[in-house]
């Protein structure tokens, strides 16, 4: 196959690795994938680090790991010398090839048992993102374990954060073929007047929020040519309406300004091979007078449908500054006391 395997003689316990050689420069690219996206999912799967170094990749990590992570570059690499393509799907069943057979069932389950055993850390591309306090915890595992999550609380709680997270690791790993972000256009109590431009100037405004957090787990080169190749999408609710969309992670942010007819559409937009996130707080509901939240209602009607996970949020779970979360307190001691 001419690829050698070197292990450096002395190293570290934490920092032990194993070199690959690959010769063929262009073959190896192919392995790696597009932005590194094979590798992503090698990763994920196997719990190691691979960096590319030249013609070679270091596969950092415990030995077994370690040992499998190279079986499967070794495989996938002798692949494309037989002139075949690789995709996330050969990827993933190299991996499990030697799994449990109960493993093979859940091409999720590395990352949901990986939150339920206490870990609490994604990663992406940039960096790492963890869930601090046991409210996000449990809502990252629900995320990964349901096909529909909820996230509901107040501000600054990484309630969109967090999904937007959970989506891009998902995205990176090959479980899902895209992503798309959505938010109700509603003005928070001020009139914004006449914005000029295309739709997509015109909305940008109200979607900064998602691009912020895109930018954070990804290189914006890689946003800017994912979001031109539509594999990453930040649309207003509005233009949802009569798709389908399948095998991606979806995430509606504001929804507490959604009206019930646009959550009930939103809702039934959930395709083959999706993940929806929800999130929102109820004490921000931008609505006209009058107007229902469609958040509250979709809340009240789908309580204890299987598949569909609740996860609330307090000011205990603020991870912006601390006076934001003595700010909520206040607020809710002052609705408390009906003053």
């Amino acid at each position: 196959m001419g690829i050698s395997a070197l292990t450096p003689p002395t190293r570290p316990e934490d920092v032990i690795e194993t070199l690959m050689e690959f010769p063929d420069n262009r073959l190896l690219i192919e392995l790696c994938g597009e932005f590194d996206r094979n590798l992503a999912q090698v990763e994920h799967q196997t719990g190691v680090h691979v960096l590319r170094r030249g013609n070679r990749l270091a596969v950092i990590g415990d030995k077994s790991a370690r040992e499998q992570a190279a079986a499967v570059l070794r495989g996938l690499y002798a692949r494309l010398e037989a002139g075949k393509h690789i995709s996330a799907g050969d990827i993933d069943g190299s991996i499990r090839m030697g799994r449990p057979a109960s493993d093979t069932m859940r091409p999720l389950g590395d990352q949901i048992e990986m939150f339920q055993a206490g870990a609490t850390e994604l990663r992406t591309r940039k960096k790492g993102v963890e869930a601090r306090t046991e409210a996000q915890k449990t809502y990252v595992a629900n995320l990964f374990a349901n096909e529909l999550g909820f996230g509901i609380g107040p501000a600054g709680t990484g309630k969109t954060y967090l999904a937007v997270a959970v989506g891009v690791t998902m995205f990176i790993s090959g479980a899902v073929e895209k992503i798309i972000l959505s938010r109700p256009a509603v003005e928070a109590g001020e009139r914004l007047g006449f914005l000029p431009g295309d739709m997509k100037e015109k909305i940008d405004p109200y979607m900064q929020p998602l691009y912020d957090a895109l930018n954070d787990f990804l290189p914006a080169k890689q946003v800017q040519k994912l979001l031109e190749e539509k594999r990453i999408e930040i649309a207003p609710l509005a233009v949802m309406r009569g798709r389908t969309l399948s095998n991606a992670f979806v995430v509606l942010d504001e929804a507490q300004n959604a009206t019930s007819m646009q959550m009930k559409m939103f809702l039934t937009r959930l395709g083959e091979g999706s993940r929806m996130v929800i999130t929102g707080d109820r004490t921000q509901v931008d609505l006209p007078r009058g107007t229902n939240s469609g958040l509250a209602e979709a809340e009240r009607i789908l309580k204890g449908v299987k598949g569909v996970s609740f996860n609330y949020f307090t000011s205990k779970d603020v991870v912006r500054h601390p006076l934001v979360g003595r700010i909520i307190e206040a607020y809710e001691a002052d609705e408390a006391h009906g003053v």
